[in-house]
């Protein structure tokens, strides 16, 4: 792309290597191809804070208040699973309205912050070797393969067909531009890089931020899986779940607060915050989810729970709640009533990211939550489908939903024995919907199934307004690439099809 160098470099390597948001006043100090040569790749500390400011891409703007790119709960909003009244993320306009170049916050902003973020990680891979050597270079290494290869499958799964760009964008010639490669090819390059990632990593338990090697494994599944490599998928899952480092949390809601997060054994991979210095943006999480109900959940996913399943008060808050359920307001709203308080009746409030004992949250609360991008749970229910796809539904299939449904708290029954494979899907299907509700994950299982269209096209979110539906074409498979970037690069970039 012709804008790699203006638009995403020279706007954001400083950032990567000063943990700053990408702000033009830094580019008025020293240019950044001499800050490059003269001041770091100098020392192992360069190294360091370099590495360090290529996690800071998972803090980038979303493009919309009160949403980074990865507050993941807004991704629901582009489901059947949530309404975001505030259209957090954009994902209640590209629902109404549909998604076209135009459109802003989450459909432009993951293309432009991932190319962000991997014109540093670029620039990282050709030059950390010159102050690292041995197994700390192959280490450091090891974790920007796995961050490239995670912004490139955003880009894959959302775009498609993109450019694939590997050099250092200080030494690239830009007087040409670089056309789109195949999704095919885009996929191929990111299993190239979880692979190297997978031999360099250490082979330990996911806690400090920095992905291991089982990060790069859990996240090479879900790219067999949208690849619908189904045996390969499996093998791979199997292998994650007999190596024995993560185990489901005893304690299904405390994977989503703070400080039961820092102890969970089931995290493979999340967005890390710390007060006062890493913040979420512009209002805590429960501020956005439970004061001002920025997602509310949908009667149909409501629906979708089976009756027990104490999940579903455990992700959502009922009418009449109280502060026994963990209902945290007092005073006039001390019971939680529809439409009261910015809920909007015929939706549910959002209890799950709520950390107990909050008191009435409003704009100036503070929490810290993580982001949980990975969860074993996520493993075995990808396991469970890859193994039905590839063989049936084998012993070892019930295992895996069975003890994700089992798991201390949950207790849900196991699956009715003698399911056949269409039967075994479905029932994979459904839990992957309950045990991931508001974490993200419904839209793009959605479109890997290929049912995105199906379950989306003319919708009903709320069923107190039958005659609001939402759109859905089939053409959203590929997102339009942002109509800027399309622009900047004419005539080598071309617009997906059908935009």
């Amino acid at each position: 792309m012709k804008s790699y160098s203006k638009y995403i470099i020279h706007y954001c390597f400083i950032a990567s290597l000063f943990f700053s948001s990408c702000k033009k006043d830094l580019l008025d100090v020293t240019p950044p191809d001499q800050l490059s040569t003269t001041v770091f790749w100098k020392t192992e500390a360069d190294a360091d804070l370099a590495l360090t400011g290529l996690y800071n891409y998972l803090y980038a703007s979303g493009g919309g208040y009160a949403t980074s790119q990865y507050t993941i709960v807004s991704w629901d909003n582009y489901s059947d699973d949530s309404y975001g009244q505030y259209n957090y993320g954009g994902g209640t306009s590209a629902l109404r309205s549909g998604i076209t170049p135009s459109s802003s916050e989450f459909v432009a902003n993951y293309y432009v912050n991932n190319y962000r973020a991997i014109a540093a990680i670029n620039s990282f891979l050709a030059n950390v070797g010159k102050v690292l050597s041995g197994n700390k270079l192959t280490a450091y290494k090891g974790e920007a393969y796995f961050l490239r290869a995670f912004n490139y499958f955003w880009l894959a799964q959302l775009y498609g067909n993109v450019p694939i760009v590997k050099d250092d964008p200080f030494g690239m010639d830009y007087k040409n531009g670089l056309a789109k490669s195949e999704r095919a090819d885009v996929l191929k390059f990111i299993e190239s890089d979880l692979d190297s990632a997978i031999a360099a990593l250490p082979n330990t338990t996911y806690s400090s931020g920095h992905a291991v090697k089982s990060t790069a494994q859990g996240y090479k599944v879900r790219v067999l899986l949208f690849e619908k490599k189904y045996a390969e998928a499996a093998a791979l899952a199997k292998q994650i779940i007999t190596d024995n480092f993560y185990s489901l949390n005893p304690n299904y809601a405390s994977n989503f607060y703070k400080p039961d997060q820092n102890n969970s054994k089931e995290i493979m991979f999340s967005v890390k915050y710390l007060l006062p210095n890493i913040q979420h943006q512009d209002v805590a999480i429960a501020v956005h989810l439970q004061r001002w109900k920025g997602e509310l959940g949908t009667k149909d996913l409501i629906n979708e729970y089976e009756a027990g399943d104490p999940r579903k008060t455990m992700t959502f808050f009922m009418p009449g709640d109280t502060k026994a359920e963990g209902w945290p307001f007092t005073g006039d709203l001390s019971v939680a009533t529809p439409g009261k308080d910015s809920w909007i009746e015929g939706y549910y409030a959002v209890k799950k990211w709520l950390t107990p004992g909050l008191v009435n949250p409003d704009y100036g609360a503070l929490d810290d939550n993580d982001y949980v991008l990975l969860r074993f749970a996520d493993i075995k229910l990808m396991y469970a489908e890859a193994q039905n796809e590839a063989v049936g539904p084998d012993a070892s299939v019930y295992q895996q939903v069975n003890e994700v449904r089992a798991r201390p708290g949950v207790n849900m029954p196991p699956l009715p024995q003698g399911l056949s494979k269409d039967q075994m899907r479905e029932r994979i299907r459904h839990e992957r919907r309950v045990e991931f509700a508001m974490e993200g994950l419904r839209y793009f299982d959605l479109r890997r199934w290929g049912i995105a269209e199906q379950k989306l096209n003319g919708f009903i979110p709320n069923p107190l307004a039958p005659t609001v539906k939402t759109k859905y074409e089939s053409k959203y498979e590929f997102w339009p690439i942002p109509q800027t970037e399309v622009d900047r690069n004419k005539p080598v970039l071309v617009q997906n099809p059908g935009y």
